[in-house]
């Protein structure tokens, strides 16, 4: 399956479609999309699929630094508490809650695969949580389940690194916990989303340093990624371009006993089946 990457090679940032060998820059071919996100909103994906065919490597591996995909989103939208274990970890005596939780990200709030994560001073408790991304494709304002699939253009993985005690500042919101410049990632790239298959029931990992941490499917979502869809353009409208991080399964470092956070050396690897790996290693803020 074609996948399309964001990347910076010699200073400048390009786009195209990423191969074992390396990127083949197809942004010159199309410099009316400056990036992947005009291309989804003009529904091009099968247009560039198309043109890299036969073409051959521009920059081979090793001579780019990964972006993440879609550089400039108009919303970055998180679901959190979506899994059942996930869930009991609040020890709150509470069922699972009709509605979903929801926080937004920034993007600036993320980097690219194999890029580091940055631990701030001001705080040590730096935590992964691994999640498969949905890029909207065709927007769209109430969009019912049943039809939600046709809105999606894309998936990627996501690191959705958080500031534990950060989330904590105030008593109704988690924002400025979820939002440390490079405290989370996103990539390596955009897989088509061509068949439900492809988040019905996947498997999604996270290992840090090899280990896994957390393993759990799509299926046992609380709620599904049509439900989100759904539920968000009730009152959002969502256009191309636009992220819904989708939960992470239990197996996150505050949860475990004791806690494991972050360090800097520390290797995280975000897993799901048809969509690939992304890793990115810690380092404290320079």
């Amino acid at each position: 399956m074609t996948r399309f990457a964001s990347c910076t090679a010699g200073g400048a940032a390009l786009w195209g479609v990423a191969t074992d060998e390396g990127m083949i820059d197809l942004s010159p071919d199309f410099p009316h999309w400056p990036s992947l996100r005009e291309a989804i909103a003009a529904d091009g994906l099968h247009a560039l699929a198309r043109a890299a065919r036969g073409r051959v490597v521009t920059h081979p591996a090793g001579s780019f630094t990964w972006n993440i995909p879609i550089p400039c989103p108009e919303k970055i939208i998180c679901v959190g508490v979506n899994f059942p274990d996930r869930n009991a970890e609040y020890r709150d005596g509470q069922e699972a809650p009709p509605n979903m939780s929801l926080f937004p990200r920034f993007a600036r709030s993320f980097t690219g695969h194999d890029q580091p994560l940055i631990r701030p001073p001001e705080s040590a408790l730096l935590d992964y949580e691994g999640e498969i991304a949905v890029v909207i494709g065709t927007g769209g304002r109430r969009i019912p389940e049943d039809r939600a699939y046709d809105h999606i253009a894309a998936l990627t993985l996501c690191n959705e690194g958080t500031l534990r005690d950060w989330v904590r500042h105030a008593k109704f919101n988690v924002t400025q916990g979820k939002n440390w410049d490079r405290s989370g990632a996103m990539g390596p790239w955009l897989v088509p989303f061509t068949a439900p298959a492809q988040l019905d029931d996947v498997r999604l990992t996270t290992r840090v340093n090899g280990e896994i941490r957390q393993d759990d499917r799509t299926g046992r979502m609380l709620f599904p990624v049509r439900r989100q869809i759904a539920y968000i353009s009730t009152f959002t409208t969502l256009v191309p371009g636009d992220i819904i991080v989708t939960g992470t399964p239990t197996g996150a470092g505050a949860r475990l006993d004791p806690p494991q956070y972050l360090r800097p050396g520390d290797v995280v690897e975000v897993e799901a089946e048809g969509i690939g790996i992304l890793r990115n290693i810690v380092e404290d803020e320079r």
